[in-house]
């Protein structure tokens, strides 16, 4: 019986041990229901729970920021992560930082926005382009130029980008020439001002419509300006006799003059030779390019041009010479003399006479630059001299008895009342204007310029060609295998 009570105890002392066993195997099972308070929380995750989704997009904006959202850099965003288990810290979700291309409503990723002036009509915001492709728009960006923002706090002064000068292009086009006009802006962009993002400026004798203004501006990289050129400027003076005008260009036409005929010929002729310089849009800049529909640029243009211009003191530039149509200038030389002899304080003393003119100034040979394309400094306009020499020619009648054209103006006054040191040949731009091509002759030039043009095809060196004589009269050394192509 003694041994029977001591082994029930035994089993009571195990089953007892194994209950708290068991216990605390429970326990240690379920592990600590402890959760910190709030103050404590704050410290490992500031601010409200963080959100692994996408936010939901806001229906007015969808449409706005499909074009930056679509091709954003940063990835869709991440699936949701998995619940964190209970006691585990809280850890800051990368995904939930915003893509950056995200922050850029209405605009394209890397594409900032700069303004587009209008005189007499609504401004354009334009695209500039991206600092990747044009180191020197980050440049700019680097010096405090605000374009980026789209903001201009001075419309009316050029902005200067770095070293960038202030300079414009200029065409005078017409509505209809918006397409042709838009080959020309991309051979220039293309080749020089991606670089350089200067402004373009155009003229019309009419209000531009909103398809011109739409296609241009998107094409420059700089500002696109709009101007309305002022009516007495593109109309006849009091003093032209209309119909004596009239009979010339009918006998013009008889004799098979080209443009001989034209009124609006004769009006954009008198236009580019006495007041394009003048429109306010123009007095905001030193120096312009003019450009024209369906031209073309041969070969990168590495440097800027305007700068290049400035830093080496000239003020007149040109790619093609030749001599013009005698029937269209019969009085022009005659005119001039006058005017010279009236007012021989404006002839300078280093002129290039020599190479207008064979016999010392007593006739005209007719060379003239092609002034379809010309880098000048404005100033040059605007100065006394050809001020007073284009109210003379004005006051003669000569745009619309005859039919003088702008390049013999222009280049007569660039011969007589400029320093021949100040004028330049850019023999390495390479320049279409049909029919007449400017392609670098020197093979070295043309590789290292990516120029994609045939030099079998320049003008420079041909027999009617009057850059040559310039050559001859300046003194100049000819570049390395002219001889190949005259």
């Amino acid at each position: 019986m003694a041994n029977l009570t001591r082994s029930n105890a035994r089993i009571v002392r195990f089953a007892v041990f194994a209950a708290i066993l068991i216990a605390c195997g429970f326990i240690l099972s379920k592990g600590s229901s402890y959760s910190a308070p709030p103050s404590v929380k704050s410290v490992a995750q500031p601010g409200p729970p963080v959100q692994v989704a996408t936010p939901p997009v806001d229906a007015k904006d969808s449409l706005i920021n499909k074009a930056a959202d679509a091709p954003a850099a940063a990835p869709a965003a991440a699936p949701a992560a998995p619940a964190a288990k209970a006691g585990a810290p809280a850890v800051p979700a990368k995904a939930a930082v915003p893509p950056p291309a995200a922050a850029a409503p209405a605009k394209q990723e890397g594409i900032p926005q700069a303004p587009s002036d209008d005189i007499g009509g609504s401004s354009n915001a334009k695209a500039q382009a991206p600092a990747a492709a044009a180191p020197a728009a980050a440049a700019a960006a680097k010096a405090g130029d605000d374009k980026a923002a789209g903001s201009d706090s001075n419309a009316g002064t050029a902005k200067a980008s770095g070293s960038r000068i202030s300079a414009t292009f200029v065409s005078l086009a017409r509505n209809s020439d918006a397409q042709s006009l838009l080959g020309s802006i991309r051979q220039i962009e293309d080749r020089f001002n991606k670089n350089y993002n200067y402004d373009w400026v155009f003229l019309n004798d009419e209000p531009f419509d909103q398809n011109f203004k739409d296609i241009t501006s998107a094409a420059v990289s700089g500002r696109a300006r709009y101007g309305l050129i002022p009516k007495e400027q593109w109309s006849y003076p009091d003093h032209i006799d209309q119909e004596k005008a009239a009979y010339t260009r009918e006998q013009m036409k008889n004799d098979g003059v080209i443009y001989g005929d034209s009124v609006p010929y004769r009006h954009m002729c008198r236009y580019e030779s006495g007041f394009f310089w003048r429109h306010e849009l123009m007095m905001d800049y030193e120096y312009y390019w003019r450009v024209e529909p369906d031209v073309k640029i041969y070969c990168d243009i590495d440097y800027d041009v305007f700068k290049w211009m400035k830093d080496n003191n000239k003020d007149y530039s040109f790619t093609i010479s030749l001599p013009e149509y005698d029937k269209t200038i019969p009085t022009l030389w005659e005119t001039t003399k006058a005017f010279i002899e009236e007012n021989p304080q404006y002839l300078d003393k280093d002129n290039m006479m020599d190479w207008i003119s064979n016999d010392k100034g007593q006739t005209y040979n007719g060379c003239h630059f092609w002034s379809n394309f010309e880098i000048a400094n404005l100033n040059f306009w605007r100065g006394e001299a050809y001020t007073k020499y284009f109210e003379a020619l004005d006051a003669a009648g000569g745009f619309f008895y005859e039919r003088w054209g702008d390049a013999p103006v222009h280049s007569i006054a660039v011969s007589l009342f400029m320093p021949r040191d100040k004028v330049h040949f850019f023999e390495d731009v390479g320049y279409f204007h049909v029919p007449f091509h400017n392609c670098p002759v020197n093979k070295a030039t043309r590789l290292a310029k990516n120029c994609v043009c045939n030099p079998s095809d320049d003008f420079t060196w041909r027999g009617h060609s009057c850059t040559p004589r310039y050559y001859s009269v300046k003194g100049l050394k000819r570049p390395e295998g002219w001889e190949n192509f005259t």
